[in-house]
């Protein structure tokens, strides 16, 4: 009860220290009807759930052996990776990332101009559009020498 009594509370702070008028008028009734609401609802905790509980949360440390408190921690730090997993996200940054530093290899390699006297990828780009320029519109209905009937070699 006092827990929810503060919240409400802190909330009526937060909404003085705003600037506007007209928030602390509509918000203040709303605010006041919450807090009676809350104070009538009042159970106690052995109406909700008529067991005990077996351990208390958070335990206290001071009390624990090093071992005990390590076992806490590892136990803490798994939930909470559990609890933060976003496997989309995670696959989503992944894959952005993979594109971007591909992207950025394959434009310095291919297209990027140095501005230098030697290009250092000159033999690469000349060996890649090597491949593909019987594709290029000039090409495209040339024939190789090695296409020609009487240059093919014959092996047995």
């Amino acid at each position: 009860m006092h827990h929810l009594q503060l919240s409400g509370l802190r909330h009526c702070s937060y909404i003085l220290e705003r600037d506007s008028t007209s928030i602390f008028q509509t918000m203040f009734p709303t605010l006041v009807r919450r807090l009676a609401q809350t104070s009538s609802r009042q159970l106690s905790t052995t109406t909700i759930n008529p067991s005990k509980l077996k351990k208390v949360w958070p335990p206290d440390f001071t009390k624990l052996s090093p071992q005990e408190q390590l076992k806490f921690e590892k136990k803490y730090k798994r939930r909470v990776q559990l609890a933060t997993a976003r496997p989309r996200w995670n696959k989503f940054i992944k894959l952005s990332q993979l594109s971007v530093i591909t992207f950025v290899i394959v434009y310095s390699v291919l297209f990027m101009d140095w501005k230098t006297e030697h290009q250092p990828f000159d033999e690469v780009r000349k060996r890649f559009w090597g491949l593909f320029s019987a594709f290029s519109p000039e090409q495209r209905f040339e024939r190789r020498k090695d296409d020609f009937p009487g240059s093919t070699t014959t092996s047995k």
